[in-house]
């Protein structure tokens, strides 16, 4: 099943509290909220999917808890980004001091911030476009590296701030450069 998106400007806007609660009161559905207010209602992933998501982020938990620079997020996090949309990358990280200067209550809700990394995960269901979109929402939202990972076509986009798009194929393994220092992702389970 694809996302489905739903325009209820012609009839409500949803505040940045009601749309959080309208999260809260649907906890079972994934929803993101684009710049323009439209509704994404997404299905969740398949086993497959779920495995490999579950797979990065054990990666990502893993570097963060030996090098202690930051804090890491699963997919069930959304982030208010500073241009008004609601998104919820695959697997998402921030430094550990653009994590301190938010409140208390703002890292409890929706954080108002950009991830300084995220991965997002192809899924079959998933429009190739619609994901490449959301990177550069991302990038010009202030993200400083992303990964999307695209199993189905075998090749990873490499989105660094300020660079070009990279596109690679079957490629076995990457680093997060600066931004993530001294972590490797295997991908070569990606390509099975």
């Amino acid at each position: 099943m694809t996302a489905i998106t739903l325009n209820l400007k012609p009839f409500v806007e949803l505040s940045d509290d009601q749309f959080y609660q309208l999260c809260l009161n649907h906890r079972e559905l994934k929803f993101e909220r684009t710049v323009d207010g439209e509704l994404v209602i997404m299905s969740p992933v398949g086993g497959e999917g779920g495995s490999r998501e579950a797979d990065l982020i054990a990666d990502l938990v893993y570097w963060n808890r030996h090098s202690q620079l930051g804090k890491v997020f699963s997919s069930s996090t959304c982030f208010k980004l500073p241009n008004g949309s609601d998104r919820s990358p695959d697997a998402a990280w921030i430094a550990k001091e653009n994590w301190d200067r938010l409140t208390t209550e703002q890292q409890q809700k929706f954080p108002p911030i950009c991830p300084d990394f995220v991965i997002e995960l192809r899924s079959p269901s998933d429009a190739l476009a619609a994901l490449q979109q959301k990177m550069q929402e991302y990038l010009s939202n202030g993200l400083r590296l992303g990964w999307l990972i695209n199993p189905q076509d075998r090749q990873i986009e490499i989105y660094p701030a300020n660079q070009p798009k990279q596109i690679f194929n079957s490629l076995q393994q990457i680093d997060g450069d600066d931004v993530l220092p001294g972590f490797v992702l295997n991908l070569s389970s990606f390509w099975d």
